[in-house]
């Protein structure tokens, strides 16, 4: 993965959507033929851990991809609504877990609106924050979807055991899908922060850190992947 500095913030918004809708039926096929595996290993079951910790009612999974964490929570009796971008992905999780999850395909900027008036205890993104200004838009407009006590709960790649980290800033990175499958047509941007720069975005958008895990990876005993639980500043 190498820095990208050749587009526009607008432009490489674009393309990240882009290269998720031409990589779908592969990333599809990578969850479903267990392609991935720190998945199997650690952090399908932490953020199944994660949100089930908190006890929650109503959830609503943002950048759902093609189901899975939407059809496990729900297989536990969670009533879930489950959006992503990509209809490629909502369609193939619609045919998997339509029976017991609604789905929907909405951009992050169409979910504040199309949700407005509906409350979730928690609201989970699961390696689905891969974005640079439309994640800090994303996480301003979310607090008036959750009820009283709800949260937000945000499973994403280690920050520290990254290659990346070594450089110590923030910055566009690709992701060459190196060693999870085949099929997949196009590397694909993703802007890496550091701890430090996560945090300082949860301040700008006015959520506080209530907690946060570090599983482990069972070979390595590195962090596979960092959640954080948030709150909405009062």
């Amino acid at each position: 993965m190498t820095d990208n500095g050749s587009h526009s913030v607008s432009d490489i918004e674009a393309e990240l959507l882009q290269t998720w809708q031409d990589n779908a039926g592969a990333w599809t096929t990578a969850v479903r033929t267990d392609q991935i595996a720190s998945r199997l290993l650690v952090t399908n079951q932490a953020i199944i851990d994660a949100v089930l910790k908190r006890q929650p009612l109503k959830v609503l999974d943002l950048g759902c991809g093609e189901g899975w964490l939407a059809g496990q929570l729900a297989a536990t009796g969670l009533s879930v609504l489950a959006v992503d971008a990509v209809a490629e992905l909502t369609h193939a999780a619609q045919q998997q877990y339509g029976d017991k999850v609604e789905f929907a395909t909405l951009s992050y900027k169409q979910v504040p609106t199309t949700l407005a008036g509906q409350r979730f205890d928690l609201i989970v993104c699961n390696f689905s924050l891969l974005g640079n200004e439309s994640v800090a838009e994303l996480l301003r407009a979310l607090p008036p979807l959750l009820n009283d006590a709800g949260g937000l709960l945000i499973q994403t790649l280690h920050p520290d055991t990254l290659a990346e980290a070594q450089s110590h800033r923030d910055g566009w990175r690709r992701e060459t899908w190196q060693g999870i499958g085949e099929g997949f047509r196009a590397s694909a941007p993703w802007y890496y922060r550091t701890r430090a720069s996560w945090q300082k975005l949860f301040t700008e958008c006015y959520w506080q850190l209530a907690d946060s895990t570090e599983p482990l990876h069972p070979q390595t005993q590195q962090p596979a992947s960092i959640i954080f639980y948030l709150e909405p500043m009062p």
